[in-house]
């Protein structure tokens, strides 16, 4: 068995793989979908590693590279091993495998996502040396469910849609700095894939939504602290729910300290599906 880089491995046998160790998941993705979210990612194939047996992946780390909070950082965007392989420790191996390639291209930090009832996941990460940052919800809805269980606002404002350049400022509006996956960095590899809306009173925006028609992804959405509890959340998700292609919504990464926006869903009876931890390792040069 040999460790190496996916720096000229054929993608198809990437995706092999991946469909191979994630076969026992309930969402399956696509060789399409699974690029898709990989771009998005920014996956690195050069700092991006596997083990294989011959020329057949058995276990993998996907990596993402970019900037995180402005530091040079490497993200798990999949890990994966095939069954009849998992118990030998290979992730660690590839983990500890890449570091030394990781310091070389001037990683400072390693960044992943895990969920909260893989308490064998969090464990082997914790004795690699990560700490948890961050805990995070997650809430998928129906389109259906949301138009049934929506309170309707008679609060006057206009939605366009508009160009991301045109959000600059909205940081102002957060009440927690997005994850990885939702972060502008992120949106920008792939900005022919989302859709922003922006609420407008007369010429002001006063809240916005970011999100992925053709996934149901939310991305991001937020409302200027002056401006809630009067339905500019409600009037951005009934246009989105017109553009969505997918017959769900969902707001990944929402930070469990976010009640404003948890509030808000939960009050129409959309509730919690699951946690994540959000957990970083400092890289020493």
């Amino acid at each position: 068995m040999e460790i190496k880089s996916l720096n000229g491995i054929d993608f198809d046998i990437v995706f092999d793989a991946f469909a191979q160790a994630f076969a026992d998941y309930e969402i399956q993705q696509s060789k399409i979908s699974l690029q898709a979210m990989l771009k998005r990612r920014g996956f690195n194939a050069d700092l991006s590693f596997a083990a294989f047996e011959g020329n057949k992946i058995v276990a993998f780390t996907l990596n993402g590279i970019g900037k995180f909070n402005g530091i040079n950082t490497a993200y798990d965007t999949g890990t994966g091993t095939l069954k009849e392989y998992r118990g030998k420790g290979l992730a660690t191996k590839i983990f500890e495998y890449s570091l030394p390639y990781l310091k070389k291209a001037g990683i400072e930090q390693y960044l992943l996502e895990v969920l909260q009832y893989n308490t064998k996941a969090i464990s082997v990460y914790k004795n690699l040396g990560f700490e948890v940052t961050r805990e995070f919800d997650y809430f998928i809805l129906s389109n259906q469910d949301y138009k049934s269980n929506m309170k309707v606002s008679d609060f006057n404002c206009s939605i366009k849609q508009v160009n991301l350049e045109d959000l600059n400022f909205v940081s102002e509006f957060w009440d927690f700095n997005p994850s990885w996956q939702n972060s502008f960095e992120s949106i920008k590899r792939s900005k022919a894939d989302f859709v922003i809306l922006s609420a407008y009173i007369d010429t002001e925006i006063v809240g916005y939504c970011v999100f992925e028609p053709i996934s149901g992804d939310v991305t991001q959405i937020a409302v200027d602290k002056e401006n809630r509890r009067k339905g500019v959340a409600t009037a951005l998700l009934n246009e989105a729910i017109k553009l969505n292609k997918k017959d769900k919504f969902k707001f990944v990464n929402i930070e469990t300290t976010c009640h404003s926006f948890i509030g808000f869903l939960e009050a129409q009876n959309n509730y919690v599906k699951g946690a994540q931890y959000e957990m970083i390792k400092l890289i020493n040069s």
